[in-house]
């Protein structure tokens, strides 16, 4: 893979941090606004990479870019994505995809008919620990309860507290706890159980925006809930309960370090195969093969994953009245 980055925000600062581990990726170009003159060169300096662009354009012309990797800001992922693939270059876009179903839909489009390589960076999806467990879901029986809280003091919220209200708690921007952390419990419960049969969304509305929120995915038989909050910090964790046991994750759904599989009144089984320290090492490792061997078999089942976590996305900003910018289109 010969990838173009997009973007030089902490996101991208933490691929950089890791990406030497894959030898078969080599990163070609990085690109962000001129005033961000000094980090990319100090970046192209420290990582080796060879070319920086101020315009994206340009890097879109580089014949020695075949991927893009987009990590802007959530709306500008569908306008960046669109334009990659009209010229021909596989693609590797931030959660969340899109702002809403109708963007994902056109990339969604676009790509087949095209034969490109088109990838959500949703880290969750890939790790081995969340592939293992999985494997341990039929050993529950009849699953009940399903539980998964990621909350997190947002480095922002005081900004936004202050009326400095940044792109994070932006609704005009598609910001806010449902797009930028929820999003992750989402992907975790959709890639376990596939699509709800209702969802409903209650959310903590300031300005627009959610800054907290309970989602329920009903999915008939068991019940599941996903907090998100950008507001407040709390115990992060996750609980699937079955009628034959149960499995409980500690920290994130963004990061699976290890999860316990409890059986009956069985003492807990810690289960942790890790292929890497790094959380995002796993899903960049299977896109560098996906472009390597052109697996689009592959890259669309991904994508269908992807699409059923926007349609649930939208069902929960229609259920709490939310509306974004890109809705208004």
């Amino acid at each position: 893979m010969k990838l173009g980055i997009a973007g030089a925000g902490n996101i991208v600062l933490d691929l950089l941090s890791f990406i030497q581990d894959i030898p078969e990726i080599n990163v070609q170009a990085i690109c962000s606004k001129p005033e961000h003159q000094d980090k990319l060169l100090h970046l192209q300096k420290n990582q080796g990479i060879r070319q920086v662009y101020y315009s994206y354009g340009d890097m879109l012309a580089d014949a020695e870019v075949d991927t893009v990797y987009i990590g802007l800001p959530n709306h500008l992922h569908f306008q960046y994505a669109k334009e990659a693939l009209m010229n021909g270059k596989h693609v590797i876009c931030e959660k969340p995809f899109t702002s809403n179903l109708e963007e994902f839909l056109e990339l969604q489009q676009l790509a087949r008919g095209s034969g490109l390589i088109l990838a959500e960076a949703i880290s969750n999806q890939y790790l081995n620990n969340y592939l293992l467990l999985k494997e341990h879901l039929p050993k529950l029986g009849a699953l009940k309860i399903v539980e998964c809280n990621y909350s997190q003091y947002s480095s922002r919220y005081d900004a936004f507290l202050a009326g400095n209200v940044l792109p994070a708690f932006n609704p005009e921007l598609s910001g806010g706890a449902l797009m930028d952390i929820n999003i992750y419990n989402i992907h975790f419960a959709v890639g376990c159980f596939g699509s709800p049969l209702k969802v409903q969304y209650s959310a903590n509305i300031d300005r627009g925006v959610d800054t907290s929120g309970i989602l329920l995915l009903d999915y008939g038989s068991f019940k599941c809930i996903c907090i998100g909050a950008k507001d407040s910090s709390g115990q992060n964790g996750m609980n699937i309960q079955g009628v034959h046991g149960y499995i409980h994750l500690s920290g994130s759904a963004n990061g699976i370090d290890s999860f316990d599989y409890v059986e009956g009144k069985q003492p807990p089984v810690t289960i942790d195969r890790k292929n890497h320290p790094h959380r995002m090492y796993d899903e960049f490792k299977a896109f560098a093969r996906m472009v390597r061997e052109n697996d689009l078999e592959t890259a669309n089942r991904m994508l269908e994953h992807s699409r059923r976590v926007m349609e649930v996305v939208e069902q929960a900003k229609q259920s709490a009245g939310l509306v974004f910018g890109a809705d208004r289109r």
